[in-house]
């Protein structure tokens, strides 16, 4: 299986001041993990009209797509699990 690229929407540089530096880390690794295998255990598809996935990090989402056809993975956005459905 092909690695996928990583692409990271403008707003995800934003999302990620917001969280504990420690917490960051743990972020990025797990999104690091999304190169190899896009739709790992524990990842849930998300309902709506574009094909959005999450994963959980603790208390954290991460929001992001997965394009097959350009084996990319777009992170589209990271935040506390109460607030980063919002706005969608």
């Amino acid at each position: 299986m092909a690695r996928y690229d990583l692409r990271f929407k403008p707003s995800v540089a934003k999302d990620l001041r917001g969280i504990p530096r420690a917490d960051v880390r743990r972020i990025l690794a797990r999104i690091e993990g999304l190169r190899d295998e896009p739709r790992a255990h524990g990842c849930e598809k998300l309902v709506g009209p574009d094909e959005s996935y999450r994963v959980r990090q603790g208390v954290y989402r991460i929001v992001y797509t997965i394009h097959d056809e350009q084996v990319v993975v777009e992170v589209i956005r990271v935040g506390h699990r109460g607030e980063v459905y919002r706005g969608r």
